[in-house]
């Protein structure tokens, strides 16, 4: 028995050992038995990037049975491949391994000299060593925004250290790729886009083989909130998929005519929807078909303003703002390397100092576009939007009690930050230092209290936009190494990949991996209640995404209904302005009054109906002060709404339902020297 017992176990030995070869034969050598440790694969990638967090990550909700972590509401996991593919250096995981994916532009080497875009964003001369794996001497860097900050191993740190959400905002822009110097690949924002979102999955699946298989790793894309829900509590990384590029759909316009039609945005949502992208931009830098941007400052605006051009044949064009929310001061730095590309006796305008506002708001094509997002349930990124574009957006969505409206990066004016709250939006700050951040979060901090929200932070990293620099050891208090991860339940330790180890305090944000470092910072630096925003960051998102998948658009009581009007203005035999245009349905007809104060347009509902909500789209003639009134019987009329501070566009009076069959719009005032013209006038319940 003895002797058959020493045979067995010899025989299980080099079968063993056999498995062991062919292991590391033909895949990532094994670095920890996974066991209990679900959080830890059972095979990685030999050589790779340290994790430096030890402890089991935190799993299912909170005690009110809400989800617990932190939010990136805006990264760029493969910019590398935008822009052309030679902008951004490095990938986020190679299959060849981490000496592969971490390597610099071929034009880097041997010295930084070619490295144009390097200089041109961080100064001096651009030079530097372009060795990344293993000695990583100069990059990653805070201040380097040309190499890969997203390697996969340093997004698995920061999973580790508490985030449980993250965007992955699929980015390009074909002016900068059509423009930049070096590229290995076309200028077609949409095949970038394609390219980009599919890479998404093949970094799933990646992941997935170490840890055993389909579905079994950390990296979790989603395409509804309950799947995020499920991940989260699990304990894994919910991946959203989003888009941020200039000229969706091929979206652009040039001398301000849309080089797209209705079939080309029905056609490019269907096909991000099918991607599994559930929030975008609809603009970005560049004026486009939809809309105006929010304009760049100082030397960068000046070089974007160029690039507007190239693009569009226009410059931008400035307004006096009409509200306290202003877009970003251009500035008249120059840029002389942009601006030579401009034609013979062609330059860019100076702007007036008190014309803060772009002149392009939302477009007609660009309304159609956000109403196209409302029907397939998903969320908008109103950052990088002109505030007159923002504006009618966030009118168009409390028209309709829309929540899907996402600001990720802190690019939108904080004047709009109730505005989001009450529609039950989602806000997110760039990724400051942290006196900065802290800062920031304070001036908004009142309003997520009234709101009961959490906070977000949109790193924006291969976003080529510069990071957290260190605040240095002599600091009074400095990040301490290890520290315990916000819930208690990691260590985290200084990271190291290959030669190199990063400490926050002397490298700053370098990487992706220093996310939970930073974090740590913030709490240092601006206390337990901020980070404590950031911790109930990943429930507050799902809250919006999940409002948004619930929303159902209210049947318009007014749609075809019988209209009639104190007058009609008639000076154009081919169009008409008949009452009845009203409540047609479409937006590109109106009602129009005669030019005199007392007007008024009456609604038949054809029926008495609970009536709560009353929506008006003006055209540019607007009631400065007019009443909304009810009316069981036609005779008899009730004021339910009025104001005295109407300023044109679009409307929503609520007040508490009543039972009505009339309608009627009582104009008080006019707000300009011509009469009344509604495009479109909608009636609901509540």
């Amino acid at each position: 028995m003895a002797r058959r017992s020493y045979r067995s176990r010899k025989h299980v030995t080099v079968v063993t050992l056999l498995l062991l070869v062919l292991a590391l034969a033909l895949g990532p050598a094994p670095t920890s038995a996974a066991g209990d440790d679900w959080w830890n694969p059972a095979a990685r990638p030999a050589p790779d990037s340290q994790i430096n967090v030890t402890g089991e990550p935190f799993t299912g909700a909170d005690g009110k049975g809400e989800v617990r972590g932190f939010v990136d509401a805006h990264n760029h996991l493969f910019s590398n491949e935008a822009f052309g593919g030679r902008l951004i250096c490095g990938r986020t995981f190679s299959e060849a391994g981490i000496a592969d994916a971490l390597k610099d532009c071929p034009e880097h080497y041997p010295d930084g000299s070619l490295a144009i875009f390097d200089f041109i964003t961080n100064g001096g001369d651009g030079k530097h060593d372009p060795v990344g794996w293993p000695t990583f001497e100069d990059w990653p860097a805070h201040d380097s925004l040309t190499h890969q900050q997203n390697y996969y191993a340093w997004v698995e740190r920061a999973w580790r250290g508490g985030q449980r959400v993250m965007v992955n905002d699929l980015v390009t822009n074909g002016v900068i790729c059509s423009v930049y110097f070096f590229k290995d690949r076309s200028c077609d924002e949409m095949t970038s886009i394609r390219l980009q979102a599919k890479l998404t999955y093949d970094l799933q699946a990646y992941v997935d083989r170490m840890y055993g298989g389909p579905g079994k790793g950390w990296f979790r894309i989603v395409t509804d909130s309950a799947q995020a829900r499920r991940v989260i509590e699990q304990g894994k990384l919910a991946v959203i998929l989003g888009v941020e590029t200039s000229e969706p759909f091929g979206c652009k316009q040039v001398l301000d005519v849309p080089q797209c039609d209705k079939e080309d945005i029905d056609k490019g949502l269907d096909e991000l929807y099918a991607l599994g992208v559930r929030s975008m931009f609809l603009c970005h830098k560049f004026d486009n078909a939809l809309c105006g941007v929010r304009f760049d400052s100082g030397a960068l605006g000046t070089a974007i303003n160029v690039g507007q051009f190239l693009s569009t044949g226009t410059f931008w064009k400035t307004e006096k703002c009409a509200g306290p929310q202003a877009d970003n001061p251009i500035g008249l730095a120059a840029a002389p390397g942009a601006e030579k590309r401009l034609p013979a006796g062609v330059s860019v305008p100076s702007y007036a100092a008190d014309a803060r506002c772009n002149a392009r708001g939302l477009t007609a094509l660009g309304e159609y576009a956000v109403r196209g997002m409302m029907q397939r349930k998903m969320m908008l990124e109103i950052d990088h939007m002109s505030v007159k574009a923002t504006g009618r957006v966030l009118d168009i969505f409390e028209a309709e009690s829309y929540p899907g409206v996402l600001s990720s990066h802190s690019w939108m004016d904080l004047n709009w930050t109730e505005r989001v709250y009450r529609l039950g939006g989602f806000v997110a700050q760039y990724m400051h230092g942290s006196e900065g951040f802290t800062a920031e979060a304070e001036r908004t901090d009142a309003l997520r209290d009234k709101y009961g929200v959490g906070y977000g932070y949109g790193t924006d990293m291969n976003g080529v936009g510069g990071w957290p620099g260190p605040r240095g050891t002599g600091t009074g208090n400095p990040v301490r190494y290890p520290f315990r991860s916000v819930d208690g339940g990691s260590l985290i330790d200084r990271q190291t990949t290959g030669e190199r180890t990063w400490d926050l305090n002397t490298d700053g944000a370098a990487h992706y991996g220093l996310v939970p470092d930073w974090i740590e910072d913030i709490r240092l630096v601006g206390g337990q209640d901020v980070v404590d925003d950031l911790f109930r960051g990943a429930e507050s998102y799902l809250g919006t995404w999940g409002g948004t998948e619930r929303h159902r658009a209210e049947t318009n009581l007014a749609a075809g209904a019988t209209a009639t009007a104190s007058s009609t203005e008639w000076w154009n035999p081919f169009t008409g302005f008949a009452p009845g245009r009203a409540v047609d349905g479409a937006r590109d007809t109106r009602w129009a009054s005669e030019w005199s104060d007392a007007q008024w347009l009456r609604l038949d509902l054809g029926a008495t109906h609970l009536v709560g909500r009353v929506t008006l789209d003006w055209e540019r003639a607007y009631a400065k002060a007019y009443r909304v009134e009810l009316s069981a019987d036609g005779e008899t009329w009730r004021a339910a709404w009025s104001t005295t501070a109407g300023d044109g566009g679009l409307d929503t009076a609520r007040f508490t339902p009543i039972p009505a069959r009339y309608v009627r719009v009582q104009g008080l005032a006019r707000g300009t020297d011509w009469g009344y013209s509604l495009h479109e006038v909608s009636v609901h319940s509540g």
